[in-house]
């Protein structure tokens, strides 16, 4: 039974269709996402989420990097968790996928990512309408982010990530960023002008690592949890 059935079951109104979609009861909606999302992914255990552009094609660098992290990650044993679309996701995805491992695909109808790709276990894939609802998800089940290069959407989860560790809002867990060419110039702004200028202090620039290659990415993510205890996040 979905979250949205075991609600509309609880109140039993004849006219859930019409009444879902006003402002005072779309909260059940939004409950029912959040139920689906937790009973699955609660299910499924520790993950990693990679992150990058639904624009990358399947010939280009970044690609095929991002399929041999995966399959490093699904070697060390654990899953890959993926916002379930084409480029990066599917790379993710597919290098879970291709080394048995669990391969976890969080879809949302996008522009760029009309369906979600072939590679995603059939009983690990979630839809959402929500994105905040699916950034939860993302935040909640993942132990690691290894983020590609991508657009503002690869950035709002990223700096999202960031801002919830830097306040504690959630425990610390390892961030990577693939390609010092593509994310060189954005993270020297970041010390050159927001350092400087004191708006966040030298310990936040610790909060990320950037990494070239696939064996520096996943080494990061083994090394710290050498340390400390795998758990959901919050």
């Amino acid at each position: 039974m979905t979250g949205e059935e075991k609600i509309r079951r609880a109140f039993d109104h004849k006219n859930w269709h019409e009444i879902k979609v006003t402002d005072s009861w779309q909260i059940f909606k939004i409950m029912a996402e959040f139920v689906d999302g937790f009973e699955k992914l609660a299910k499924i255990g520790p993950c990693v989420s990679i992150f990058g552009s639904a624009r990358t094609t399947s010939d280009h660098k970044y690609y095929n990097l991002t399929v041999d992290i995966a399959a490093r990650l699904t070697n060390h044993g654990f899953g890959v968790i993926s916002g379930g679309g084409p480029g990066i996701m599917e790379a993710a995805n597919k290098g879970a996928y291709e080394a048995g491992g669990k391969s976890v695909g969080l879809n949302i109808d996008l522009p760029f990512e009309e369906f979600h790709n072939k590679y995603i276990d059939r009983d690990k894939l979630m839809k959402f309408d929500y994105f905040f609802v699916r950034k939860v998800m993302f935040m909640k089940y993942s132990q690691g982010f290894i983020v590609l290069p991508g657009g503002f959407g690869t950035l709002d989860e990223l700096f999202e990530a960031i801002t919830l560790i830097q306040t504690g809002k959630v425990a610390r867990f390892p961030i990577v960023l693939v390609g010092t060419e593509y994310w060189g110039g954005l993270f020297s702004w970041i010390s050159d002008h927001m350092l400087r200028a004191n708006n966040i202090s030298p310990d936040d620039m610790n909060l990320f690592r950037m990494v070239d290659t696939a064996e520096a990415a996943t080494e990061h993510i083994f090394r710290f949890y050498d340390k400390y205890v795998l758990k959901p996040n919050f």
